[in-house]
């Protein structure tokens, strides 16, 4: 984890200045990696770059990225970018952008998964071919669960990211989706046991949420009669934009002009669908019940394990209630580092050093929600500048900003690290508060704060020689970055950003 997050708060890349300026991209850069654009589309993209710009100085997505999520909001730049941010933490979360380096599949799921990569299709798009019928979906999830058959199709996604890329390059424009091709033969009602709808239902839930735009075409081959009755249960989670772009055949339909020949070059065509081209893709088949496991042991399997545990943290944060954490340093000159993101309202963050040991934790009793986390330490009896003191000036977060930085300590001791809602300023003397101060008292009042936070204690010896690096940025996405900009500001033994 030490190497986790020193990495993590080193990241640094130049800016594509080249690409895009203050209010035009390069027309030559457009027609090669992103498409067409109309002036408003360009116009959106712009802003919603530089808004990640300024709240996101670590690594920020690729313009191409960023465009998907503008087509699925319909350009909308307020509707994107809160789809966006929700997606970049959730990577953030559960460290999505290292998953095609940390997800090995176990070896029967590479034989009964019968899905795989198959060249492109006629329009240069990466082909995936999903032979859906042929799968034994109910004997995957009680071998594989539910989680790791998740994190494997995400697996996929990514790599279809990857090779969207390398097409791209291959082709030399640009390529940002993929195609889909589903056998359907061999689907039956046991297709429709309730455990795998539920997963395939959350699969789609989440697959939609943070990789829009990435399917170019879905073609659906040798549909059954019993694929009305899915496609009932899983349509109301696709949405409009997805669902237009599916092509159902059912019987021979797909064969011949009007078929899939209009989309894949027929050399391509997998040979199990009449075409000429041998398909390594997995036949798939019965999944041996010797290879179920119990609930109890898929939820202590270690692959399982990787994917649901994550090393952040969530904490609520009310008015008058801040969430406040406490760590104890043995030795002077150690490194406190801290990760975390706004996910909702704006916030204050402190970091305090404290003469007194919190007697108890006290929780807020609005906070009393199952799943709610909220824990005040420094109690009200406690005084500023004598039972504690402040050691980093005031840290004004807004929502949607991720934030890292450190301090090095100067006395061991418990430091208190704190995130209160960021209200209006206190009024002194008799004049009345202003109105703008009243709405945001208002408006602050009406709901809560939410935080994900990561923090670790890093011994001086480790933390020296990254000294000029370890300036704190806003945090980067590695796989999807194309550039970055950086900005901090170094306080006292401190270096924190904005």
């Amino acid at each position: 984890r030490s190497r986790w997050v020193l990495a993590r708060l080193t990241e640094r890349v130049v800016c594509c200045a080249s690409n895009l300026s203050a209010d035009k991209l390069d027309a030559d850069y457009i027609e090669r990696y992103l498409g067409q654009l109309t002036p408003m589309q360009e116009s959106c993209l712009i802003r919603l770059r530089q808004w990640l710009q300024e709240t996101h100085k670590g690594k920020i997505p690729k313009d191409e990225h960023i465009l998907r999520f503008l087509r699925a909001r319909d350009f909308n730049v307020d509707k994107a970018r809160e789809m966006l941010c929700q997606s970049l933490t959730w990577r953030k979360q559960y460290q999505v952008d290292y998953i095609l380096e940390t997800w090995r599949p176990p070896a029967f799921l590479q034989e009964y998964y019968a899905g795989g990569w198959h060249f492109h299709d006629s329009e240069g798009r990466p082909l995936y071919i999903l032979r859906l019928g042929q799968m034994d979906t109910k004997g995957l999830v009680k071998a594989l669960g539910e989680e790791a058959l998740l994190r494997h199709v995400l697996s996929i996604n990514e790599e279809g990211q990857k090779r969207c890329e390398e097409n791209t390059k291959i082709f030399g424009r640009p390529i940002t989706s993929w195609t889909c091709l589903v056998d359907l033969e061999g689907l039956n009602m046991r297709h429709l046991w309730r455990p795998g709808v539920k997963a395939l239902l959350r699969i789609i839930e989440v697959v939609e949420a943070n990789y829009p735009e990435t399917l170019g075409r879905l073609l659906i081959v040798r549909a059954p009669r019993v694929f009305p009755v899915l496609w009932t249960l899983v349509s109301p989670f696709i949405n409009d934009n997805t669902r237009q772009k599916f092509l159902v055949y059912s019987g021979n339909n797909y064969q011949g002009v009007g078929g899939l020949v209009d989309y894949i070059d027929k050399e391509i065509i997998p040979d199990f669908l009449g075409g000429g081209c041998m398909c390594t893709v997995p036949e798939g088949g019965l999944v041996p019940k010797s290879l179920y496991q119990t609930e109890e042991a898929l939820e202590n399997s270690d692959h399982i394990k990787l994917w649901t545990e994550t090393i952040y943290q969530s904490a609520h944060v009310f008015k008058g209630a801040p969430h406040e954490i406490v760590i104890e340093i043995l030795e002077g000159s150690s490194v406190i580092t801290w990760d975390f993101d706004i996910l909702k309202g704006d916030l204050v963050f402190n970091i305090f050093h404290s003469k007194r040991s919190p007697q108890n934790s006290k929780k807020d009793p609005s906070a009393s929600t199952p799943g709610v986390n909220n824990v005040q330490l420094i109690e009200k009896s406690w005084v500023l500048g004598v039972d504690y003191s402040m050691v980093e000036s005031p840290l004004m977060c807004r929502e949607g900003e991720s934030i890292q930085g450190s301090h090095i300590t100067r006395w061991p001791g418990l430091y208190i690290l704190q995130w209160k809602v960021n209200g209006p300023a206190p009024v002194s003397g008799p004049a009345l508060p202003r109105v703008d101060d009243v709405l945001a008292s208002l408006q602050v009042s009406s709901h809560k704060c939410k935080v994900m936070y990561y923090t670790e204690v890093l011994a001086s010896e480790d933390f020296r020689g990254s000294m000029t690096s370890l300036e704190s940025c806003h945090s980067g996405f590695s796989q999807l970055s194309g550039g970055t900009t950086s900005s901090s500001q170094s306080q006292s033994s401190s270096l924190v950003s904005r």
